[in-house]
């Protein structure tokens, strides 16, 4: 069966090299943070980020890597003056993959939001880096191609989403043909009590305000609707090997159990903590060591009661479209991802309502018909098309 992290035991003598792609995002600040929790451990050899120009600048000036990268043109002349000159500045999708593929980095942690990581991550790939993902879109949209690239390369993908992390956790020193399923935990999002009725009229203010987690925008909007939860599926069956048939999903209001494995004789092992995202970020980056942690310690007797759910498709109709995307295979999940990152960044903006989230999603699937074992090239262009019809409608 297939499972594309691989194990090993390394003996560590030198400072890990890292590059890290969406370094303004939340997932990149976050691996900062744990960067300078562990500055004996680390050198950071590139960085990459969007049009967060201040932020930027006070990362690389900070952190001093040897190639950096923004979004634009046009930003990166803004931001040259304000940065060391030794500093090899690029921008655009061929800084992107400069920052990724282009220095000495051991580890590229793949932080950036959207399918605009495939290109770096592939070229990370290529060159023999370990991929610390934390951009599920790059399995979503091209996790045939991503996973064959890497075991011809001999590559370890090390999963940073915290439900990933904790099913990787919990099948250490396991055998995969034991595993008679896995259950990704949702903490249900903004909305997770409001029934159809009361989704009719939220806000954006309404559904940036998740419950358990700090997050970016995009994925806490994601994380409403259950898009997010429809993604981690699509990537845990190619993470995993694991059929869409052996993957659950529970609500888990508290998202203190992350994720859990169940094996053929009974047995269940569960990955528990405190919502933290370093904590994951940092497992990816240490394994197969483990190191402290500022995260707060998890008190069981504090939580007192856990709560599980079973998910209510009818309620949440995007995670069940990510599951008929994904037994389609394909195109399809390249869709589904590319119209929601339409739908997603129009209600951001206030052109449709929260819901028009689903109908934007659906409409455009309705419209296509898969292709099977897209070429990265196939991807692209059904991407732009799905993103068009998305704006269209």
């Amino acid at each position: 069966m297939r499972f594309y992290i691989h194990y090993y035991i390394v003996v560590r003598c030198v400072m890990k090299k890292i590059a890290i792609i969406g370094s303004t995002g939340s997932i990149g600040t976050q691996t900062l943070d744990v960067v300078q929790q562990h500055p004996e451990e680390f050198v950071v050899e590139g960085l990459a980020a969007g049009a967060n120009v201040d932020l930027f600048v006070q990362q690389v000036n900070q952190f001093r890597p040897k190639k950096a990268s923004i979004a634009t043109r046009e930003l990166a002349d803004q931001v040259r003056p304000l940065l060391p000159a030794e500093i090899e500045l690029s921008y655009g999708e061929e800084g992107l993959i400069q920052v990724a593929a282009g220095t000495e980095a051991d580890t590229v942690v793949t932080a950036i939001v959207g399918s605009a990581g495939l290109p770096a991550t592939l070229a990370a790939i290529s060159e023999g880096k370990t991929i610390a993902l934390a951009n599920k879109e790059t399995l979503v949209t091209a996790g045939h191609l991503v996973t064959a690239l890497a075991k011809e390369k001999g590559v370890s993908i090390l999963p940073v989403d915290s439900e990933h992390s904790a099913i990787f956790q919990c099948l250490n020193g396991e055998h995969m043909e034991d595993v008679a399923g896995i259950t990704l935990t949702a903490s249900g999002g903004s909305f997770r009590d409001y029934t159809r009725e009361q989704l009719t009229n939220v806000t954006v203010e309404d559904a940036l305000k998740h419950p358990n987690w700090s997050m970016g925008a995009k994925i806490t909007i994601d994380s409403a609707t259950m898009v997010n939860k429809g993604l981690e599926v699509i990537e845990a069956h190619w993470l995993f090997g694991l059929g869409f048939e052996q993957i659950g999903v529970l609500l888990h209001p508290e998202s203190i159990v992350h994720s859990f494995v169940e094996y053929r004789d009974g047995s269940i092992i569960a990955q528990l903590g405190t919502p933290d995202m370093r904590v994951p970020i940092q497992y990816a980056l240490s394994y197969p060591r483990r190191w402290n942690s500022a995260a707060q310690r998890l008190s069981l007797a504090e939580a007192g009661k856990l709560q599980f759910r079973e998910m209510d498709f009818e309620r949440f109709p995007c995670l069940r479209l990510a599951f008929e995307c994904g037994k389609i295979g394909g195109t399809a999940p390249t869709v589904f991802n590319a119209a929601n990152e339409v739908a997603v960044a129009r209600f951001l903006n206030r052109e449709i309502s929260f819901l028009k989230i689903e109908y934007l999603i659906e409409t455009v699937l309705s419209r296509h018909e898969a292709l099977a074992d897209p070429s990265l090239e196939v991807i692209k262009d059904v991407d732009l098309w799905a993103r068009a019809v998305a704006e269209s409608l």
